[in-house]
Order: structure tokens, then sequence, then C-alpha cells
């Protein structure tokens, strides 16, 4: 008898959750045990957003805020530094905090404080004509270069970094005295940046500026790649504003930026810096956290349907799995920029650009545009458990082929799969970036049109 009451404590127990079990789960069980015919689409989201919001909130290097370019879960960080900060990144971060706060994953009041910090950190840290660098000493905000000659301003990371900005300038700028504050100081960040500097004299941006060697990295920002909200931001600064002939002979280049193609049955009207013809998914992304690409449009592209297709273009090429490698389908693709079994690669669906690395990233980030196809993917990483499943959400990239499973994260990565989230949920951060009445001016101004532009 005494066996039996044994026996019947122990299942209770492990029913209830009082005896801990270190199993790792089956294939048919998700990363905490329980099996994913269960849980439902909302609970998966909100589950994966709030692990991925920790990487910027738990996360965040502690003296500046700021998220942290990389985290390793071995602490094994090679040649790199741990304290580095990146200004992408952060402003990734800033756009999932404003999720977590609205979620409740922290209160108002804790989320005010790390802004104010944020905040703090960027009003004293490295700039250049008010554009800052990619990566900082989180401790000093001395800047950390990127490489030897870019050690100075980065246009395109400052404009993701000013996305976020933008978002959170609206969701302080009615709130309470502390956060309208706040909501000034952004402003003033904002109109600081001089983005006709980039110009260089010419109908184009550039990318880099550099104090050492000024403008020797000679990079000229051309479409279609992530680079879209540079030069929606350039036209909506109301200090330091470009032409609207920037855009047009600069980004798209006279118009050479159109050409119609097709790859795996799916059309696209922009023609791609990159030779196969489509890039990396995050292409599909970065640009996209606050501006709103449902509905927007130009002379250019229907931007929802483009990258609709051009997200599906990578799913069919990754089912299509040309190379064979293990693990490919349709719960399991997605081709972007990331760590990859041989240090980092932007990888993307063709045969020289495809290395077996399937990174989470990619898919996740891709549920506004394919919300089946993307859930798919997420309950299939799920189940793998701890392998792909961390502290910080899913971890950077895997490969089956290689048996490689790196517990690792890139700001860059995790950041678009918050956001997103939130985006596919609500549209909270479309929401707020697209009300900012300078992105309204700047939209129209480049002849955009679009539901969000009144």
């Amino acid at each position: 008898m005494k066996k039996i009451h044994l026996f019947a404590f122990i299942l209770l127990a492990l029913l209830s959750g009082i005896v801990s079990c270190k199993q790792k789960p089956s294939a048919n069980q998700t990363a905490n045990g329980s099996d994913t015919t269960e849980i439902s689409d909302e609970a998966l989201l909100d589950s994966v957003q709030r692990r991925t919001f920790l990487y910027f909130w738990d996360g965040a290097e502690q003296n500046s805020g700021m998220a942290r370019e990389r985290f390793h879960v071995d602490g094994d960080y090679g040649r790199h530094d741990k304290d580095v900060v990146t200004s992408g990144g952060s402003g990734f971060g800033i756009m999932a905090i404003i999720a977590g706060i609205d979620r409740g994953y922290v209160t108002r009041e804790q989320g005010l404080e790390r802004m104010t910090r944020i905040i703090d950190f960027l009003e004293k840290a490295d700039s250049f004509h008010g554009v800052y660098p990619h990566w900082w000493n989180g401790k000093t905000g001395k800047v950390q270069g990127f490489s030897d000659k870019d050690n100075g301003g980065d246009l395109v990371e400052t404009s993701f970094l000013l996305q976020g900005l933008l978002a959170l300038h609206q969701y302080y700028v009615d709130g309470s005295d502390a956060e309208r504050a706040l909501a000034a100081r952004i402003d003033k960040i904002w109109k600081n940046v001089d983005w006709n500097w980039h110009r260089n004299s010419k109908n184009v941006l550039y990318w880099h500026w550099s104090p050492n060697h000024s403008w020797e990295m000679n990079f000229p920002i051309r479409g279609y790649n992530e680079c879209l909200i540079t030069y929606v931001l350039a036209a909506c600064s109301p200090t330091h504003g470009v032409p609207a002939e920037v855009y047009h002979e600069g980004w798209a280049e006279g118009g050479k930026i159109i050409g119609p193609h097709e790859l795996e049955g799916y059309t696209l009207n922009m023609r791609y810096q990159s030779n196969s013809g489509v890039g990396p998914l995050f292409w599909a992304h970065y640009s996209f956290l606050g501006l709103n690409p449902t509905g927007l449009k130009d002379e250019y592209a229907d931007y929802f349907q483009e990258m609709k297709n051009y997200t599906l273009i990578n799913r069919v090429y990754c089912i299509r799995n040309p190379k064979g490698y293990k693990g490919y389908g349709e719960d399991a693709w997605g081709l972007t920029a990331s760590y990859s079994v041989k240090g980092y690669a932007a990888h993307e669906p063709d045969e020289a650009g495809d290395r077996g690395v399937i990174s989470p990233t990619a898919a996740l980030s891709s549920i506004v545009y394919t919300p089946e196809e993307s859930m798919k993917v997420m309950r299939n990483l799920y189940n793998m458990g701890d392998k792909v499943w961390g502290q910080y959400g899913f971890y950077d990239a895997y490969s089956e082929t290689d048996n490689w499973y790196p517990q690792r994260y890139l700001a860059i990565d995790q950041g678009p799969i918050a956001v997103m989230i939130e985006n596919y949920r609500s549209q909270l951060l479309w929401n707020l970036f697209m009300s900012h009445p300078d992105v309204q001016r700047g939209l129209k101004k480049l002849g955009f049109e679009s539901s969000a532009l009144k």
C-alpha cells in the first residue's frame, strides 16, 4: 500500500509542477514540457514575445540601458567585448520594450526609468553631426569602431535607432509630466541629426562618415536593401531634411530600382542589391518595424505585397531545398543574416547564399506577411526545446545538417521578432511611428500613399 501511495503522490506532484522534470521535451512537446496541441496561438505568441523582450530588459548593458550587440550563454566572446552596445539594435529594443510596457511585462514606471537611462546615455555618447556610430562602449559612451574606417557616424544604424525613438516619442507625448519631458528630449535628439551632411553635396545619402577617414568608405546607399527607412527619415526631418530628389535620384537611381522579375513562382517589382534577384529576409523587416507596409505604396512598389512575395520566395526555396539540407521544410524555413556555422553570413535563397543555416528571426519576423506559415515555424521551433530555446527566446541560428546549435543571440535579430509579433497582434508600433507629425509630412513629401496618412 505504501508503494501505491508513493506512486500516487509522485504522479500528482508531477502534474501540479511540485516536482521538476529535467528531461528534454520529446518531439511532440514544447520547451516547457506540454504538448503543443494544448497551447493556443495567442499563448505561444505571448511566450515567444515575452522571452525575446527579456533580451532588451534583463540582458541590457546596465550603465546605458542599451542593447548589447550580442549575448553568448557560455561567456566566450572571442575578440568581441560583451559591453559593446548597438545603436540600431537598441532602436529595435526600444520598440520591444514599448510593447512590453503596454502588455504589462514591466510597469509603466519601470519602463520610464529604463527609457530615461537610455536617453541620458544618448545625450552624452559620441555622435558625429548628430549621427550615431554603429557601436559604443556601453560603460563609457565612447565610439567602438565597427571596422578600421567605420569609427564615426553610421546613418543607417542611426535611422534604425530613430525609428524606435520616434515611436517612443509618440508613446509618451501625451503622457504624464515626466513622460512628456522625456518626449521633449527625444525630439531634440531627432532634430539634431544632420541628414544633409551625409549627402556629401550629392543627391544620394552616404552610409558612413569618420572624423579620421572622412568619406573614404565611399558607400552610397542605393535600393533595394534594408535602408528604405533611412531615406524616409531623412525626408521627414524638420531641421536637416533632404529634398525628395535625394530619394528618387539616390535611393531609386532615377527609376532603375524598378526591375520586374519572377522567382519561385512569385513576382517582384523591384531590383534588389543581390546577384540572386532577392536577398536575405531582414530586408523585409528592418525598415518596416515602425513604417507600416500595409497599403503603403509609391511609384516603385506596393510594399506589403512586395514584401509578402519576397518572404514567400524565401519559404518556397527552402521547401524546394535544392542543396538537400537536413531539416528544411514547411515548418523550418528562413534565410537571413545571422551567425553561421563559420562566422557570420547573409544567408539568402539561392544556392550560392544558402549554407544550411536556419535563422528563427527570418520566418518569425515575417509573421505580418505570412501569419500561418510563420506560426508553423514558431511551433516547430518551440517543439525543438532547449536545442534552440533559451532565456531570451530562440537562439540566433542553427543547422541540422551540421548538428550546430550555438547558444548565442544578436540584438538585431532578436528585436524584429518581438516588434513584429506585437505589430501582428495589435499594430502598436506601426500606429505609434506612423502617427508622428514629421513622419506624416515626410511620407507625403516623397509621394507615398497609405491609409495611415491623414
